[in-house]
């Protein structure tokens, strides 16, 4: 057997270990990413470990300073130090003292302002001013009689923004019944308005909820409603506008707004308007309230950091999966070539040892052929001359005539 045989099988065994170093690794990160494709915690965990050091976490800390944005600073701060991430102290104490009293307070007091008048919050304070003004119908008022005016008079409308209105003022009605019950599926409504309006919600959910609207909204009965509505007088204009909404048809649109609400209350304002321009759909969001009930402030930071793949597999399950198939495959014909080369080494050390052997025996024989082969009179010892006697017992009248 030649070591070409031999050699062949090795040198393939190494190149299926290189090929094994690098797809084995995307193999098991492949298995446990659908293993927790239905678990956006364990995605998110996994996300923040393979993106977040110490040079990301600074630079994102320092561009949301920059920013004016202190709640996304404070989250990736606080994810940071869960993780065990170093941060520069001086980045840290900016951060410390842009939470201070005297700046919270300025920052507060125009938030507030903004989010009662406009309907746009930007954190807590203004979705404050704004959940202020829907609960107390003002809000939802103020979008319905807007919306509503342009629908009557055939502009422009925009036909979401007036849905959600009218659906808020059903809702707002059993928030006041069940003494508070629906207060998160009350606050969702209103970032679901505040998302519209500044664009901070996805074209596939906008388009999910317009259709459910459409479903919740009787269109004939919300015309004539929005015809007669004013602002001045809003008991008419609340009551003509409940009638023109089915209630009981909107059971996947509270979900919905309610999951935006749970978002808010553990994650702040922010993460619940990044949520809704991150999901995609009712159940996407579900993912969201998810994350946030296990992250709490950290949340906003993740979605920054990790985008979809905070909450769903980002490369599809069939490609994950050709990604195990491949390093089994890889892994598997390794341990093949090895088998062979192992086996071809065994094979030849044997023929070798089998040839030596051969070899001795041949040797040997040939030795004990030379010793049988040699002249007879060398084969033993040499005859002694027969005793006298011999022949006297062979001629015994050579004895007689001896005597005689």
């Amino acid at each position: 057997m030649t070591g070409a045989r031999i050699a062949v099988p090795l040198w393939l065994a190494v190149a299926a270990m290189i090929a094994a170093c690098a797809v084995v690794p995307l193999g098991l990160e492949a298995g446990k990413l659908i293993a927790a494709q239905d678990d956006p915690v364990a995605l998110a965990d996994h996300a923040v470990a393979r993106l977040l050091d110490s040079s990301v976490a600074n630079r994102e800390i320092e561009a949301a300073l920059a920013a004016d944005d202190i709640d996304l600073a404070n989250s990736f701060l606080e994810l940071a130090r869960e993780r065990k991430v170093a941060i520069d102290p001086a980045l840290a104490a900016r951060v410390e003292a842009a939470n201070s009293i005297a700046a919270s307070a300025t920052r507060n007091v125009g938030n507030f302002a903004k989010g009662l008048v406009t309907g746009e919050p930007d954190d807590a304070v203004g979705l404050a001013g704004t959940a202020l003004g829907d609960l107390f119908v003002f809000g939802d008022i103020r979008d319905a009689v807007r919306e509503g005016s342009r629908l009557a008079s055939g502009q422009e409308a925009d036909e979401l923004i007036l849905g959600l209105a009218c659906v808020g003022l059903a809702i707002t009605a059993g928030t006041y019944v069940s003494l508070g019950a629906a207060v998160p599926a009350r606050v969702g409504l209103t970032l679901m308005k505040a998302a519209r309006k500044t664009g901070k919600i996805s074209n596939q959910m906008a388009a999910w909820v317009g259709r459910s609207v459409r479903e919740v909204i009787d269109a004939p009965a919300l015309k004539r409603a929005a015809g007669n509505a004013s602002i001045f007088q809003p008991s008419a204009t609340v009551k003509g506008i409940r009638e023109a909404v089915k209630v009981e048809k909107a059971d996947d649109l509270v979900k919905l707004v309610g999951d935006v609400g749970r978002v808010q209350g553990k994650a702040g304002t922010k993460a619940a308007l990044d949520g809704l321009k991150l999901a995609d759909s009712p159940k996407d969001m579900a993912k969201v309230a998810t994350l946030a009930a296990a992250k709490g402030g950290k949340t906003r930071a993740i979605l920054k950091l990790a985008g979809r793949s905070a909450i769903m597999l980002t490369m599809g399950a069939w490609n994950l999966t050709m990604w195990i198939f491949w390093a089994a495959f890889v892994a598997l014909k390794f341990v093949t070539l090895l088998k062979r080369m192992t086996e071809r080494s065994t094979e030849r050390y044997c023929v070798r040892r089998r040839a030596r052997i051969a070899r001795r025996e041949r040797k040997a024989a040939a030795a004990r052929v030379n010793v049988q082969g040699a002249p007879r009179e060398l084969s033993g010892p040499p005859r002694l001359p027969a005793p006298a006697n011999d022949a006297v017992g062979i001629f015994p009248g050579a004895l007689r005539a001896r005597t005689a």
